[in-house]
């Protein structure tokens, strides 16, 4: 998870070196410190859940992570912000739980707020229950297309790499 969060940050800042801050630049790292697992262990207590192995990888590599771009990624938030997004957006819910959208309302109502808890996209997760035994990983927007599924946290950073690129790509 490091190698791919660490290309990112490059990727990012060579791409768009004033978007970030000076010690971002410097240490091409849009990541901050980690947490410990006791900092973990608090936030399963606190949330009810026992948090996927891979998401508890990432804040033992970093509490959070910078955007990578400016409109299509969410900020990963720090741990002591991570929270059920029904305590953060009721609202969202409910509207998403009317009618033919009413089981994306119930997984919405399930899924908590890792990412993007002042951007334009969340990034989600939802636990696992009686009808699916894993954990799901989610980027949900209110606009088109609206939720995007991930097999897990570090395919979605390796899906933000190759867009990175591909924006590179396109600026040369």
């Amino acid at each position: 998870m490091k190698e791919v969060l660490k290309k990112i940050s490059i990727s990012a800042i060579k791409l768009s070196k004033d978007t970030f801050t000076s010690d971002q630049v410097k240490t091409a790292w849009l990541g901050t410190n980690a947490v410990s697992t006791t900092d973990v262990n608090d936030a399963e207590i606190r949330l009810g859940v026992k948090l996927p192995e891979d998401y508890k990888e990432f804040l033992l590599t970093t509490n959070g992570f910078f955007t990578p771009t400016d409109t299509t990624e969410s900020t990963f938030e720090t741990i002591d912000k991570i929270d059920y997004l029904k305590n953060v957006d009721e609202y969202l819910i409910e509207i998403w739980s009317q009618d033919e959208l009413a089981e994306v309302g119930r997984e919405l109502s399930r899924s908590i707020l890792i990412a993007g808890l002042n951007d334009e996209q969340y990034f989600l997760l939802v636990p696992p229950n009686a009808d699916n035994l894993n954990w799901k990983y989610l980027k949900f927007a209110n606009g088109i297309p609206g939720i995007h599924s991930y097999n897990d946290l570090e395919s979605y950073f390796t899906s933000v790499l190759d867009l990175l690129k591909q924006l590179s790509n396109d600026s040369q």
